[in-house]
């Protein structure tokens, strides 16, 4: 991939019309506006890809019960937890999990995060559900939008699940607060931060761009066949898989100059806009 900042590309030109099989979608940043809604344009694009063979592939940070709701479909690939747990025609294709001792730990130090004055939340996300320990509703506002799967329980150290990753909510700043809290994890599995508040940590294997890499040997699809989408660093790897790869306005600039290209900002339908005009749909 390129070092220089790609071209903003409103609308797309790209010298040709690709051959591609296969489309991974961020969603927070990528698909989805500011409100997290899909734009009703998606769904006839959707229409005429899967008319053209084209497969979907919905790559989130989001829990798969969460994406399973939101698209009403069980026939699409989706990549969840950021790569950690990828279903297929309703059915697991992969996972890569995260040692419950571990997921403890991280527990345990954000709790000492959180009594040294840092405002958190986490999550300790399993296949069967999502869990919290931290019940008021400034924190499960921000929980709910990706765990349609949530349970309060009192103690997170207790949960026995398959722990497919920890995420951490830091109402002031993913980078400068949790996500230094978390660097020690860093070593031993990996740490990313995935949004502006969030971050997530999984096994060291666990990335959407492994993940995307699984999907594409399952399909029978190559990189150069391969379009994605994505705002954040949870998303380099999975762009990194894809041989047109689309870093949104909006997103981090460290990501957009590792992009392809750069696509009109989420507020502005780039996704949609960007897919129709590279192959071609009239919408």
């Amino acid at each position: 991939m390129s070092t220089a900042p790609a071209p903003v590309l409103d609308p797309p030109d790209l010298g040709e019309i690709p051959d591609v099989r296969l489309i991974a979608l961020d969603l927070d940043g990528s698909l989805l506006d500011e409100d997290k809604r899909l734009d009703p344009s998606f769904w006839p694009l959707l229409e005429q890809l899967e008319a053209r063979g084209i497969v979907v592939c919905p790559a989130s940070g989001r829990q798969y019960a969460t994406l399973r709701a939101q698209f009403e479909r069980d026939d699409l690939v989706y990549i969840a937890e950021n790569g950690a747990y990828v279903v297929r025609d309703g059915a697991e294709l992969s996972s890569d999990t995260l040692l419950l001792p571990t997921a403890r730990a991280i527990v345990g130090a954000m709790r000492t995060a959180s009594a040294g004055g840092l405002d958190l939340g986490t999550v300790v996300c399993g296949k069967r559900s999502a869990y919290v320990e931290r019940a008021d509703e400034a924190f499960l506002a921000q929980a709910r939008p990706f765990y349609a799967r949530l349970e309060v329980v009192e103690d997170l150290l207790t949960v026995d699940d398959d722990i497919l990753k920890v995420a951490v909510y830091d109402f002031e700043s993913s980078e400068r607060g949790a996500g230094r809290a978390l660097a020690p994890f860093d070593e031993a599995d990996r740490v990313v931060v995935s949004g502006l508040h969030w971050v997530d940590v999984m096994s060291r294997t666990a990335d959407k761009g492994a993940a995307l890499q699984q999907v594409q040997t399952a399909l029978g699809v190559t990189r150069e066949q391969t379009m994605a989408f994505g705002d954040y660093f949870n998303d380099v790897g999975m762009l990194e898989a894809a041989g047109w790869s689309f870093a949104m306005d909006n997103g981090h600039p460290d990501v957009r100059a590792l992009a392809r290209f750069v696509a009109p900002a989420n507020t502005r339908n780039g996704v949609v806009r960007t897919i129709a005009s590279a192959l071609a749909i009239e919408l």
